[in-house]
This record gives C-alpha cells, sequence and structure tokens, in this order.
C-alpha cells in the first residue's frame, strides 16, 4: 500500500565522520562527509500507512470480535484485533505473536472514528542502505468510559518480531502530544524491554487512560 514519508526529522550518520573544508562557510554546521568506512547514511523520519478494513485479511472471526491483517511497510504488516470493545494492534515481521497483539487500553478503545474503518498508522523508521527500517510505532486511539471519551497516542516499540507498548500520551491534555510521542519513540522504543510495563507521559486528565 502506498504511504508518505515526512524528510524534515533528525538526519543522522553511521560510523565517523569529518567536517568538509572552510570554504563550506556557512554550510559547516549542516554538512558531514563520509569517510570510505562508512557503509550506510541513516535518517531518521515518519512514514505513514493506512488501515483500512476493506483491504485487511480477516485471520479469525469471533462475536466478540474480529482479527485482522493488514498492509503496513513492506516486510512488516499489522495486526488488529477486537475484543470486548478494544482494539489490540501490533506491527512487525510476525505482529500477531508479538506482546503487542495482547495489549491494549484500560477503557473501551478503537483507532477508527465514529463511522469509520480507516486509521493511520506513523512508523518511526530509519533508512538503512536505502531500506525502511522501522523502530517504532504511533497510533491514536479513541478511548471512552461511562462519563468521557477521548484520544491517546499509544507509542509501539517494533524490532523485527518484537512489538509491545512503550508509552501512552493523553492528546487532549498535551497540546504536543505528537511531539511527545516522537521523542518517546527516538529515545526510548529501541531499548525499551518488552517485559517492562508502559507508562502514561506527559499531562494526563482529559482522556479515559
Amino acid at each position: 500500500m502506498a504511504h508518505r514519508t515526512i524528510e524534515h526529522d533528525t538526519q543522522r550518520s553511521a560510523g565517523p565522520v569529518k567536517r568538509r573544508s572552510a570554504v563550506a562557510g556557512a554550510l559547516a554546521g549542516m554538512l558531514l562527509a563520509l569517510t570510505p568506512a562508512d557503509a550506510v547514511t541513516v535518517f531518521q523520519r515518519s512514514v505513514y500507512t493506512t488501515i483500512e478494513l476493506a483491504g485487511c485479511t480477516k485471520t479469525k472471526s469471533h462475536a466478540d470480535g474480529d482479527a485482522y491483517l493488514c498492509n503496513g511497510l513492506p516486510g512488516y504488516p499489522i495486526y488488529l484485533a477486537e475484543g470486548d470493545l478494544r482494539a489490540f494492534v501490533s506491527a512487525g515481521t510476525a505482529p500477531q505473536t508479538a506482546r503487542a497483539a495482547t495489549q491494549t487500553l484500560r477503557p473501551f478503545n478503537t483507532p477508527f472514528r465514529t463511522g469509520s474503518q480507516r486509521a493511520t498508522l506513523e512508523w518511526r523508521i530509519v533508512l538503512r542502505d536505502g531500506k525502511q527500517v522501522p523502530y517504532a510505532a504511533i497510533m491514536r486511539f479513541f478511548t471512552s468510559d461511562d462519563a468521557r471519551r477521548g484520544e491517546v497516542l499509544v507509542v509501539t516499540k517494533v524490532a523485527g518480531a518484537e512489538a509491545c507498548h512503550v508509552a501512552y500520551v493523553d492528546a487532549l491534555a498535551n497540546p504536543e502530544a505528537i511531539v511527545i510521542a516522537r521523542q518517546i519513540a527516538d529515545d526510548r522504543a529501541r531499548a525499551f524491554d518488552c517485559r517492562t510495563a508502559p507508562e502514561v507521559v506527559g499531562a494526563r486528565g482529559k482522556s479515559p487512560l
């Protein structure tokens, strides 16, 4: 499935680097020259894919909720299941067997807006030898309890066959919620131990969590 790439995020180089000569002038602080020993240049950015249930493959039918495999990045499908009015979303090379496939938020929740069966997943990726390699995913969940409705950003670690929730951000209580979520993805996801419980980061209280 087609996806969009945002290229304004951090640019990093793998291996040793050296600055260009003073002729670069004002660009000296912006340009880095790779040495011959450098194997790859890594660019950190976001890529978005769309989940549309009509285009997903149903893998299980159940009275309490169905399960699907949906297109994600090449080689990284998305698993989405429903149960007890809650959603379970996992991504990776084997998303249905990862821990994220069993994790959800406490209140009733769904990744779909009311009346829609379409949702967007933001992948945080690096480019290695021209290939997109994800290390985290961010998805907005719409939550509800008896009295309130809310929106929560779920940050998920994605590392091959390993996927698990890292953190939750109340998208209504934090005006810069997506900035917080991306920072968590970039700073914590790769080293996150999936045996650890996810935590709520930032202000809270506007959305059921």
